[in-house]
């Protein structure tokens, strides 16, 4: 029997075909289904989860290569509460998604820029989010929440929202 780090929690995956790909193993297997398929050829972004805090497109990881590597999936990324972390909270906020199938993985990359650039100017967002595709183009929105986000995280407030606009 394998095993996977998951979200903070050792999950049995049984014996599975060791090509198979970590998307199919989180939603089939293990009910995350948070986790979207939208490509399957890692191009879209809706499957990205961190491995090793890291954004990763989980159509093209083969759980063969997961030993001893944390595993973390939109529904980790809350607290125990169910308090929202500041990136799903500034999404909540600014009302990002329309159909929001492509959010998670939108979400999961810009807590992973986050973690690593707690202030990213507005190219490194665009190149950060740039492997992310949101079919309904709420990229304006998206960039709002990144920096909504983020002066949450420093502590002050950052959108207006009588203006509707993202001020620095």
């Amino acid at each position: 029997m394998a095993t996977l780090n998951i979200n903070g929690q050792t999950m049995d995956i049984g014996d599975l075909d060791p090509s198979t790909p970590l998307l199919w193993v989180l939603r089939d297997e293990l009910g995350l289904v948070g986790t979207k398929y939208g490509c399957g050829i890692a191009q879209c972004g809706a499957c990205t989860v961190h491995l090793d805090g890291a954004p990763v497109r989980s159509c093209q990881v083969p759980v063969s290569s997961l030993e001893n590597q944390q595993i973390t999936t939109i529904e980790g990324l809350a607290a125990a509460d169910g308090t929202l972390s500041p990136v799903q909270q500034a999404w909540v906020e600014l009302d990002v998604p329309q159909c929001g199938y492509c959010q998670a993985g939108q979400i999961m990359s810009a807590t992973a820029l986050l973690k690593n650039n707690s202030n990213p100017s507005d190219a490194e967002i665009d190149a950060a989010m740039s492997g992310n595709i949101c079919r309904c183009a709420t990229y304006i929105r998206i960039k709002a929440a990144i920096k909504s986000a983020a002066q949450s995280m420093s502590g002050t407030a950052f959108y207006d929202a009588a203006d509707q606009s993202a001020t620095a």
